[in-house]
Order: structure tokens, then C-alpha cells, then sequence
């Protein structure tokens, strides 16, 4: 029977069959000895070993489209980075950091600033004008007022979409209006692989709606790039990318006399902001280089 895991944890995967029935399962030793590890987002062929207890076991794994490392997810289609406007603030820096990550991994981008709701005046707009270049699609969402979440089941239909961002920013609760009339559904499917109604310990996908589904992944306080090299940055900022000339070339847009993109910057043309936390990351990312 074809499968997908949506959730693992000591050693035992949860396989959401195309029969909607849930089955706990193990992987055959098979896997250990090609040293390869089923994921979450993984589809995969199972063999039923206890159908009323609802046991299998995974005999094989489907190719993969792609494999992100953090989160450890397979078969994702886009990410959307989740933040609040207010309660907390949002880090800009480590937003940016986010941004990069999916950038390397060629994800298109949700931007969602939650909790809408509590915005001061004009805040929503300077968001959206820090970002508005920067290749993301960026909403506004509020599980008080109902602001957003329309367009955002949109967004996410016929999609598997990672879902990331610091811890407190309301993401469960997103999720869960997102899910309407699917959370009676959905929770029973949540009871079964002991999901926490309000903290997320594990990566675990959500089936929304046909075809589409969410990748809940843990709330951090802090996040670091992988895989990342200090040269390839600027590529990941897309206000970058527009037809301007440097005297050196090629140019790291940090120090260098006659840089282009800093004169864009001094005009106006792209967000002083923005352009702050890349010399931030640059800096940091070569610091660890350097050591």
C-alpha cells in the first residue's frame, strides 16, 4: 500500500495511507544496512502487518524530488516563514537568515507577519515595503480577525509547505484556523502520533485538504545558516539582482569603493534595512569561515 510518513519518533513512522487509515510502522533493516532513513514527507510503499491495530512496515522508499536538512523533511514544494508583527517583535536578521536557507534550497517563499491584529499604525506597510523586493510573497494574517487566511489556504492548495519560525509567534494557532472544517479530522490523526495540541516537539506533516499539505516543524530561538558559503549571499538577496555596475568585479557589495548596490542603497532603491543584515550575515558567515 502507497503511502506518506508524516511524522517519525523513536523509530517508529506514522504512514498516511491513500485509504486515509494512519498506520504505525518500522523500517526494514534493509534501509540501515543502504544507510539510507525514511523522513517525514517521504513517500513510500508499506505492508500491512496488523490491520485492526493499524501496524505496517515501510518495505520501500520512492524517489525523493528534494531533501531540506533543517528542518530534515522530504518532497516539499514551498516554505513559509512564519512571524508575528507584535508579541514578539520580529528579528529581521534572523528573517533574512530564513529567507537565504529556503533561497539555497530553491523553495518559493510565504512570508506571513501574524498576530495582525496587534499592529501599530503603519507597521504592516513598513514590512511590507522592507520586503517587497525581496522575491517573497508576503501576507499579513491575524486568528483573531480572520485577516489573511483566505488568501492563504490559496496559497498553500495542491502544496506540501514546510512551515518555520521562532517559538511564540502563533503558529499553531495559524495552522489550526488554516485547518477549519479539517481539524476534527486532523486531530484524530494528531491523537494517534501523540502531537501536543499547542507545542511541536517533531517535524509532522498535516493533511489540509486534498493534495495539500502542511509540515509543522518546532519553534526556535535562534537559527544559523547551513551549507551556505559567504560568497554566495548576495544571490539570495534579490534586490541585488538589478542592472547595476561595480568597479571591481566580482564585488562582495560590503567594502569596495564604487559598489553599485551601496549607491542603490544611499538613493533609496533598495531597503537600507535589508542591506544592513546582509552585512551582518556576510560578516558572520565569514567570521566562521575564517575559524
Amino acid at each position: 500500500m502507497k503511502g506518506r510518513i508524516i511524522k517519525g519518533i523513536a523509530g517508529f513512522y506514522y504512514v498516511y495511507c491513500e485509504n486515509g487509515n494512519l498506520y504505525e510502522c518500522k523500517a526494514r533493516g534493509i534501509f540501515r544496512k543502504d544507510k539510507k532513513k525514511p523522513l517525514v514527507g517521504d513517500a513510500c510503499i508499506i505492508e500491512l502487518i496488523d490491520e485492526d491495530a493499524g501496524e505496517g512496515s515501510i518495505i520501500d522508499l520512492l524517489p525523493r524530488k528534494n531533501e531540506l536538512i533543517r528542518p530534515n523533511v522530504a518532497n516539499v514544494d514551498q516554505a513559509m516563514i512564519v512571524f508575528s508583527i507584535k508579541d514578539p517583535v520580529p528579528s529581521l536578521l534572523m528573517l533574512d537568515k530564513l529567507i537565504i536557507q529556503y533561497e539555497k534550497e530553491g523553495l518559493p517563499i510565504v512570508l506571513v507577519f501574524n498576530k495582525e491584529d496587534l499592529r501599530e499604525e503603519g507597521e504592516a506597510q513598513r514590512l511590507r515595503d522592507v520586503y517587497k523586493n525581496s522575491g517573497c510573497f508576503c501576507i499579513m494574517t491575524s486568528t483573531v480577525s480572520g485577516e489573511g487566511l483566505a488568501e492563504l489556504r490559496e496559497l498553500l492548495k495542491g502544496k506540501t509547505t514546510t512551515v518555520s519560525g521562532p517559538s511564540g509567534v502563533g503558529k499553531s494557532s495559524l495552522i489550526n484556523a488554516l485547518l477549519g472544517d479539517s481539524f476534527a479530522r486532523t486531530g484524530a490523526l494528531s491523537e494517534k502520533t501523540r502531537r501536543g495540541k499547542h507545542t511541536t516537539r517533531h517535524s509532522e506533516i498535516i493533511p489540509v485538504f486534498e493534495d495539500t499539505y502542511i509540515i509543522d516543524t518546532p519553534g526556535f530561538g535562534s537559527f544559523e545558516l547551513y551549507g551556505v558559503d559567504t560568497d554566495e549571499i548576495k544571490f539570495y538577496y534579490k534586490e541585488f539582482d538589478i542592472d547595476v555596475s561595480c568597479r571591481f568585479n566580482p564585488c562582495s557589495h560590503t567594502h569596495e569603493p564604487g559598489c553599485g548596490i551601496k549607491k542603490m542603497v544611499e538613493e533609496g532603491h533598495i531597503d537600507k534595512n535589508r542591506y544592513e543584515n546582509y552585512l551582518l550575515i556576510y560578516d558572520e558567515m565569514k567570521s566562521v569561515r575564517r575559524y
